[in-house]
């Protein structure tokens, strides 16, 4: 397919966003890119091209855009009100379908954002604990905190469990509060954890790190040493909840935390996200119960947000239907097997990672089991297959295919052939 080229329109918006926003962008993708619609698994930008959409908002879109029964939803709670900073019907009631959905859940707290849900659990979990330290692992993405924006994406890992920055502007206080341990190496980070079982508030991780899943037994490993200890366990679940399975990443490992958080998805294309756990834990938020000393105040003006409540209601409605879940999994395996034929094809090193609901190419001859597995794949490949991508009319995040449930055969098969021209261009060395 032919891309247009940006048109008046696109460049006048361009150029406006250049002047007015750092970058030219929100800081999420490049700024050449506007988009102008979205309706079902296909986005169309200002200058008139369609893409398939595997960004899907980063990832919130899961049943797809513009679902009638999200605009009915929301068509129906906007002349009731749009914020109340108070208790209201459509939050209740998500509240409720939560617990009903997450082993963890005895109660859930609203937020707007991941990273204050993040922010808040790792809060809870040090509160709860009385102990300030937190072990995150190397390459898990928990917002855009302080504490969570310790070894993200090192340049130059450290050696462990000494954290890295990844942004100036972080005090050097915060890098005292964080430990770093591999993901998937069980025996290291059980060694930390008992190590420093003392100083340590909670444990925190992706326990589908990006793209990487959990190898057999590492979670279950981190379940029983920290249950052990009485520490904590924090399961980030504002990517994986309600996407890898209903009752998200804990329910398909089969691994129960303490605490989890959720986003994307609850929110049904709004901002909304929660913090959610053990009733011991939760009752820190209530003063009633724990009085003054141990309260840990809470507040956001459009935390429960009935509109954004009222969208992840009814999300959480279709994804309730016979045949969803399998759908979503038979789509993203039809498109990892012949993402896989196109790879032998072309005799070009790479490897699915992931999960059929979420899933990259990695361009390495080696399956890479952590952070620094990714760190050494073919970082420039994937950059130019992604170009490629989207020159066939296919959008996908910088290392993510969103799957959803509004993606068609169709769909599917335009990705596939955009993925193997690119893939032969590869192949021919082109730049």
């Amino acid at each position: 397919m032919t891309i247009l080229p940006p048109n008046d329109r696109a460049m006048a918006l361009m150029e406006t966003a250049r002047r007015v926003l750092p970058g030219g962008s929100f800081g999420n993708v490049p700024g050449d890119l506007v988009i102008a619609e979205g309706k079902g698994a296909r986005v169309r930008d200002v200058a008139g091209n369609e893409y398939v959409d595997f960004l899907l908002g980063s990832g919130p879109m899961f049943i797809g855009h513009g679902h009638p029964d999200v605009l009915a939803a929301v068509t129906e709670q906007l002349p009731r009100g749009t914020t109340f900073f108070a208790n209201n019907e459509p939050g209740i009631r998500l509240a409720a379908e939560i617990v009903d959905a997450v082993a963890c859940a005895d109660q859930v707290r609203f937020v707007s954002s991941g990273t204050e849900a993040d922010a808040y659990a790792m809060r809870l979990a040090r509160a709860f604990r009385g102990r300030d330290k937190i072990l995150k692992f190397e390459g898990g993405y928990h917002g855009m905190s302080d504490w969570s924006l310790m070894s993200l994406a090192p340049r130059r890992p450290a050696n462990f469990p000494r954290p890295v920055p990844d942004s100036p502007g972080i005090p050097a206080s915060a890098a005292e509060e964080m430990l770093i341990a591999p993901f998937n190496d069980a025996d290291a980070a059980e060694a930390l954890i008992r190590a420093r079982a003392e100083e340590l508030g909670g444990v925190i991780l992706e326990p589908f790190q990006r793209l990487i899943p959990p190898a057999p037994g590492f979670l279950a490993r981190l379940r029983a040493v920290t249950a052990e200890l009485g520490i904590p366990l924090i399961f980030d679940e504002v990517v994986t909840g309600f996407r890898l399975a209903y009752g998200g990443a804990q329910q398909h490992y089969g691994v129960t935390p303490d605490i989890c958080t959720l986003g994307k998805i609850i929110g049904g294309g709004f901002p909304l996200a929660a913090i959610a756990g053990r009733a011991d834990i939760m009752r820190l938020f209530d003063r009633d119960a724990v009085g003054v000393d141990r309260f840990l105040t809470q507040i956001g003006t459009l935390s429960g947000n009935p509109i954004a409540a009222a969208a992840g209601l009814a999300t959480l409605g279709v994804l309730r239907r016979p045949g969803a879940y399998e759908q979503v999994y038979a789509t993203g395996r039809t498109l990892i097997a012949g993402m896989e034929a196109s790879l032998s094809r072309h005799a070009i090193p790479g490897h699915i990672l992931g999960e059929p609901p979420l899933f990259d190419v990695v361009f390495s001859a080696d399956i890479p089991h952590d952070y620094r597995g990714v760190l050494r794949a073919d970082a420039d490949r994937a950059r130019r297959v992604n170009r490629r991508l989207r020159e066939g009319g296919v959008l996908k995040g910088e290392s993510k295919f969103y799957v959803s449930l509004a993606h068609t055969e169709a769909d599917v098969a335009q990705t596939l052939t955009a993925f193997d021209a690119a893939l032969a261009a590869e192949a021919r060395g082109e730049p």
